[in-house]
C-alpha cells in the first residue's frame, strides 16, 4: 500500500498575519529564539517544543499562533536570516565587484548562520527579503545585457555555488568536532595516520606527498577562487550575449 505524500505547509506569506502579542511572545521573539537555538545547536535541533523551552514558560502550541508550523517558522529564519545581507540601492558601475561583495555578505551571513544552507533548499525562497536578493542580482545581471532567463540562470549558478560551499563547510566543521580534528595536535596526527595510509599502499606518490607537507590557499581564497571561475564564464556568455544582440540589430 502507498504512503500517502505528506504535502508541505503553505507558505508563511501566504497566512494570515499573527495575532496580537501576548505578554513578550510574538513573532519576532519566536524567530529570534529559533535562529539562536540552530545557531549554537544545528538544524537538527530545531523542534518547536525546543524553541519554547527557549523563550520561557510557554508550550509548543502557543508558538504556532504565530508561525502556524514549522515550515512557517523555517521561512521566517531564513528570510530574517537573508535580510542581514545589506544590498546596495541600485546595481553599481562593475558588475563583478556587486556580485563578488553579494557572494562574500553572503558567505560571512552562513558563517553565523551555518544551518542556512541546510534548511535553504527545504522551503521555496519566496520570503520578501529573500525575493530582494535576487531581484538585484537580476538587476547587476540584466545590465550586462542579459535576459531576465538568463540572467536567473546565472543568479542560480552563483547561489549554488556559494551555499553549496556553506553547506560544505558547516559539514567540514561539524565533522571535525566530532572526531576532535579542530585541535591541531589532533588534526595533525589524523593526517599523519593518513599520510602513512597513502604510503604504504605505494600507488599514489602525489597524495603522498602532499599530505607530508599540506599547503595550499585558505578556505576564504579557494571560495574566491571558484567564484572568479564561475564569474568569468559568465562574463564569456554576456560577451557572446552582447556581440549577438548587436549583430541583430545591424542585420548581421
Amino acid at each position: 500500500m502507498r504512503k500517502p505524500v505528506t504535502r508541505p505547509a503553505p507558505l508563511i506569506w501566504a497566512q494570515p498575519p499573527p495575532p496580537p502579542r501576548q505578554r513578550s511572545l510574538g513573532r519576532a521573539e519566536i524567530v529570534a529564539a529559533a535562529i539562536g537555538l540552530a545557531d549554537e545547536a544545528g538544524p537538527a535541533a530545531l523542534t518547536m517544543k525546543a524553541v519554547a523551552a527557549r523563550l520561557g514558560p510557554y508550550s509548543a502550541m502557543a508558538l504556532y499562533r504565530y508561525v502556524h508550523s514549522k515550515d512557517g517558522l523555517v521561512d521566517l529564519m531564513l528570510d530574517a536570516a537573508t535580510a542581514e545581507i545589506p544590498l546596495p540601492a541600485q546595481p553599481g558601475p562593475g558588475w563583478r565587484a556587486d556580485v563578488e561583495e553579494l557572494a562574500a555578505q553572503t558567505r560571512q551571513m552562513t558563517r553565523r548562520h551555518p544551518w542556512y544552507a541546510a534548511l535553504y533548499h527545504t522551503r521555496p525562497p519566496a520570503g520578501p527579503h529573500l525575493m530582494e536578493r535576487l531581484e538585484f542580482m537580476l538587476a547587476v545581471l540584466a545590465a550586462q545585457g542579459a535576459s531576465t532567463a538568463a540572467a536567473m540562470t546565472y543568479a542560480a549558478m552563483i547561489d549554488r555555488y556559494i551555499l553549496g560551499s556553506a553547506l560544505q563547510e558547516a559539514e567540514e566543521a561539524r565533522m571535525s568536532r566530532e572526531h576532535g580534528l579542530d585541535d591541531e595536535a589532533t588534526l595533525r596526527s589524523a593526517m599523519n595516520a593518513v599520510h602513512d595510509l597513502a604510503a604504504a599502499t605505494g600507488r599514489v606518490p602525489l597524495l603522498t606527498n602532499w599530505l607530508a607537507h599540506p599547503a595550499g590557499p585558505s578556505p576564504d581564497e579557494q571560495f574566491s577562487l571558484g567564484l572568479g571561475f564561475l564569474l568569468d564564464g559568465i562574463a564569456r556568455c554576456l560577451a557572446g550575449a552582447g556581440t549577438q544582440a548587436r549583430s541583430d540589430t545591424m542585420g548581421g
